[in-house]
């Protein structure tokens, strides 16, 4: 399975088998995120958890006990570093068959907290359940993805652009980035509201954050990871389709929306 076929087939996972985790799938999947390294050169400390051990709580979460988490430190661009490398857990998973779902709100956190030995100045942003998939979703299941359209993404022409904001790109257009940047367009994001957009100008890739409504109160912003998350499947699709990205951050000054904000660049 290559990296576009991969993300195309993942979906949220909340529904498990209740067959526990192989301890060869939880060590690969462990072993995998602790060799991790992020273009921020920000450290991220990983864990499985156990749910019934360690007394932690998801009310979405049914047929598994296991659950990956990761803290780092709360410095800036700790957002986007964390979605950069929990996104490609995540693909890992994937790629074995082990089921996923990003959760952020919907779980006991100051349990999963203490269950991470969380230190002041630290964070844990998000957490996934890991366990193999049920062949049927819970009516609860069916019912959260009906709500945030978890299947819909945007148009093409409305998340890519060339040159500019004011001329959309379009997957004709966008030669040998389209893999690319389809990766990026069928990223799992917040409530589904995929905030990122892009401006491809020669060379390079600019991405964008499109800020909604109360996603970036006290000092943390969620949305952010979502970027992290566009940024992972952008550099691993670019790279399967023979390209070079490197990440830099340098804002190039092109007009945007005042609700929509730089936030880092891959020269291909």
């Amino acid at each position: 399975m290559n990296v576009l076929e991969c993300i195309r087939a993942r979906r949220s996972v909340r529904t498990f088998d209740e067959t526990p985790l192989t301890p060869e799938d939880a060590a690969a999947i462990l072993d995998f995120a602790q060799k991790l390294e992020t273009p921020y050169d920000i450290p991220i400390t990983w864990k499985l958890l156990d749910a019934k051990r360690q007394g932690l709580k998801s009310p979405v979460i049914v047929g598994t006990d296991t659950f990956i988490a990761g803290k780092m430190s709360r410095v800036p661009h700790a957002e986007e570093a964390f979605g950069y490398a929990f996104e490609k857990v995540v693909l890992f998973a994937e790629s074995r068959g082990i089921g996923t779902t990003w959760i952020a709100g919907t779980m006991d956190r100051p349990a999963f907290e203490r269950a991470m030995d969380l230190r002041d100045g630290e964070v844990m942003p998000c957490v996934s359940p890991l366990g193999y998939p049920a062949r049927k979703m819970s009516m609860r299941e069916t019912i959260m993805r009906k709500g945030v359209k978890a299947d819909a993404r945007l148009p093409f022409e409305t998340l890519f652009y060339s040159g500019s904001f004011d001329t959309p790109l379009t997957p004709e257009g966008a030669g040998t980035l389209f893999d690319a940047l389809e990766a990026v367009r069928l990223g799992p994001s917040a409530v589904n509201k995929q905030p990122w957009r892009v401006v491809v100008c020669g060379d390079t890739v600019h991405f964008y954050e499109k800020h909604n409504k109360g996603y970036g109160e006290g000092g943390w912003d969620i949305q952010r990871i979502d970027l992290g998350i566009a940024l992972a499947h952008f550099e691993l699709a670019a790279k399967e389709s023979g390209l070079s990205p490197a990440l830099t951050i340098a804002d190039p000054g092109i007009a945007a929306a005042p609700d929509t904000a730089y936030i880092a660049s891959f020269r291909v």
